[in-house]
């Protein structure tokens, strides 16, 4: 994908104290249309990064919060179209300027937008609209930032050895939005974005007020497991029974913690039913849970099927059907045993003090 940069804004972001006190700036370096792009030390910075973050893969749904990239969508109210949405109007405004000072006019308003975000830091912002004129007439907005790098120098010469380079980028962690997001070459989706951000501050998050984030797969699945729980309730206790308010509280003391112990409210039964609709909407969902200091890494599908969890003599037994077992990286004995029959094991367990 080769991307023809029509117009770049540079600007310079300088952030002096902290908290609330600091000393936030921006100032615009250049704006550079196409010719002048082609023939700046920015193309070859820049070069290849662009069809990078357009292949960059997100998924609608992650895997869990704390993932790089995200897809983003502009709010919308019911009864309302995109134009409603402030953040959208102005990546249109970027996407459609037609001269180069309007361009630059509508890019830093971004610049201001982020500046006023909590956790800014000092580094080069970029406001860039580019084509891809294999597919599209019409444009692509993206917007760049590189935060300065600490300690970075380069070789001097034999007496002084090395020179500190002040204020430094690099394309490394660099942060981006691309608009409009584009799910597979030559489809694109208006009301998407693509935001990549490696660091814990998630200040590009901020910066766009009117966009929101899929739910990542653990906040759905938990959705779904805390209405597997209220239909449940409402079908076993009266409104206002104790018995009920007893249940709520326990339900939310349980799903508000990090670290839950098994819970024992329902039948093997109820959880199967309870996990195939689950299942139904994500098949590969996984399981963890720990017994003591045992991990174990499954499917919610193996629940039920191949993995059975019972008590014997007043402790949980873990059950796994396999048709093999299969040892990686350090060796010991355990892989010579033999099996013993499943009831010498529950017999043990249960002879157990």
């Amino acid at each position: 994908m080769d991307f023809d940069i029509q117009y770049l804004s540079f600007y310079v972001i300088q952030v002096e104290g902290k908290g609330e006190n600091a000393d936030k700036r921006y100032k615009l370096f250049q704006t550079l249309n196409q010719e002048e792009y082609e023939n700046s030390p920015l193309k070859d910075f820049l070069d290849g990064e662009f069809t990078k973050i357009v292949k960059r893969k997100a998924e609608k749904h992650p895997k869990s919060e704390e993932v790089p990239t995200k897809i983003g969508y502009f709010i919308v109210e019911d009864g309302h179209d995109l134009s409603s949405n402030p953040n959208y109007n102005q990546f249109s405004r970027v996407r459609f300027a037609e001269t180069k000072e309007a361009f630059q006019n509508e890019s830093e308003k971004f610049a201001v937008s982020y500046v006023d975000t909590s956790a800014v830091r000092g580094g080069v912002f970029l406001v860039a609209r580019a084509g891809l004129r294999k597919y599209f007439d019409e444009p692509f907005v993206f917007i760049l930032k590189c935060d300065f790098e600490p300690k970075v120098a380069s070789i001097s010469d034999e007496s002084t050895l090395i020179r500190h380079v002040e204020m430094a980028i690099t394309t490394k962690n660099m942060k981006s939005i691309q608009y409009p997001y584009m799910p597979e070459e030559g489809m694109i989706e208006e009301r998407e974005l693509k935001i990549n951000q490696s660091s814990h501050a998630r200040y590009f998050e901020d910066f766009l007020k009117f966009v929101e984030y899929g739910e990542s797969m653990p906040e759905i699945v938990k959705s779904q497991v805390l209405n597997i729980v209220q239909e449940h309730m409402d079908e076993a206790y009266a409104p206002e029974s104790e018995e009920r308010q007893q249940m709520e509280q326990a339900m939310e003391l349980w799903a508000g913690s990090e670290k839950r112990e098994l819970q024992e409210k329902f039948s093997t039964e109820q959880i199967v039913e309870a996990a195939a609709q689950i299942i139904d909407h994500t098949p590969e969902i996984p399981l963890k849970m720990k017994l003591d200091h045992v991990s174990v890494q499954a499917l919610l599908s193996d629940y039920g099927e191949n993995l059975h969890l019972a008590k014997v003599n007043n402790k949980y037994v873990l059950l796994i059907e396999a048709d093999s077992v299969v040892f990686e990286k350090g060796f010991s004995p355990v892989e010579l045993v033999k099996p013993d029959d499943i009831q010498i094991i529950l017999n043990k367990i249960s002879n157990k003090q």
